[in-house]
């Protein structure tokens, strides 16, 4: 495990927005300051292409590209460094207050930490989810909310940015052939299991490479891989210090 220590990123966008007053909201959900050095009063060309590139199509609306396209002013909220203990926590504060900025002026909001971006529809939705949720309810809306998947890089569907709960990146093993409808359904599915199991299952800080995985009793039985991050340099921000969990093509 790599010595780095994740942080939450955000960029907020708006027209007319008061940086003074993003930073003050979101410190009412404690231990978010804005970076004065990046934060500027004035449109960024390149976030409609940014915004893209985080998935944002699943949940835009046109209103929502229109935002992006039209803001003229760009905020970062930083987050403490997180130790492993604190994610969770932080990555729920931060949720709940990425949604009061939403309702107070911002018009839209994209993750730096793992490049994902949703629609204010949706992130307000994945906020109220968390709002008083506990367990898997809670960890499925932050990995919904905060963790950009599917990811394909021509072996593996893979996620960016378990390491802002805490947790590996989970990744599995895919064909390109099985990359459409029911297929990349299941993968998927897959994914989301193994990052909830991660999240809410004592036995996975216990995880041995090679152990065993199915999604029921009756599903054809996957491996369990571990290894470091050498997808992203340290110093980056989609690196995860705890590595991966990769779930093997079926035997």
């Amino acid at each position: 495990m790599s010595d780095a220590i994740p942080r939450h990123v955000l960029c907020v966008l708006g027209s007319g927005l008061d940086l003074a007053e993003v930073e003050r909201t979101a410190a009412g959900f404690g231990g978010f300051v804005l970076d004065r050095e990046y934060s500027e009063n004035e449109p960024d060309p390149r976030m409609p292409d940014a915004f893209e590139a985080g998935m944002a199509a699943a949940s835009f609306e046109e209103a929502d590209r229109d935002a992006v396209r039209s803001h003229d002013t760009v905020g970062y909220l930083l987050s403490a460094p997180m130790p492993r203990e604190l994610a969770v926590d932080t990555s729920r504060r931060l949720l709940a207050a990425t949604a009061a900025l939403l309702r107070s002026g911002a018009t839209a909001v994209k993750n730096e930490s793992s490049g994902v971006a949703h629609g204010r529809d949706r992130w307000l939705a994945l906020a109220d989810e968390a709002s008083g949720a506990e367990a898997e309810d809670l960890a499925a809306a932050l990995v919904a909310a905060w963790v950009k998947l599917p990811i394909y890089d021509g072996r593996v569907l893979h996620s960016c940015g378990m390491h802002l709960l805490g947790a590996p990146e989970v990744e599995i093993e895919a064909d390109e052939g099985l990359l459409t409808g029911e297929g990349l359904s299941d993968l998927v599915l897959h994914l989301d299991v193994l990052a909830i199991y991660l999240l809410t299952d004592p036995r996975a800080a216990e995880i041995e490479d090679g152990a065993g995985f199915r999604l029921t009793e009756d599903a054809p039985r996957r491996l369990l891989r571990t290894g470091p991050c050498d997808r992203y340099d340290e110093d980056d921000l989609f690196h995860n210090p705890y590595g991966y969990v990769r779930l093997t093509h079926p035997e």
